[in-house]
């Protein structure tokens, strides 16, 4: 399996009501996606969260999945709506577990 695991900071104009409708696109790719086991996402709460405001986990089946993901048009529409509502950065982190 693996755990692909991105940590995504945004402008300061981008508002709450902006970040939760990143997470609720970012759950919705779960029906549209193959070899996908679990989609979460989330506002990050933490102090110490270095400015990365939201947190979006997939876990995939293999290696392959993951590939599928990154092109695949669903996602490409999340991704495009994050950088739409403010994106500055973000981390990406995959690990096999």
């Amino acid at each position: 399996m693996i755990d692909h695991i991105v940590l995504v900071k945004f402008a300061e104009t981008t508002t709450v009501e902006q970040l939760e409708e990143v997470t609720k696109r970012f759950k919705a790719l779960e029906k549209h996606l193959d070899g996908v086991i679990d989609i979460q996402a989330g506002i990050n709460f933490s102090e110490k969260n270095q400015g990365y405001q939201v947190v979006l986990t997939t876990r995939f089946e293999n290696k392959a999945a993951l590939d599928a993901y990154g092109p695949h048009p669903e996602h490409q529409a999340v991704a495009a709506f994050i950088r739409e509502v403010g994106r500055l950065d973000s981390i990406v982190i995959d690990i096999e577990i």
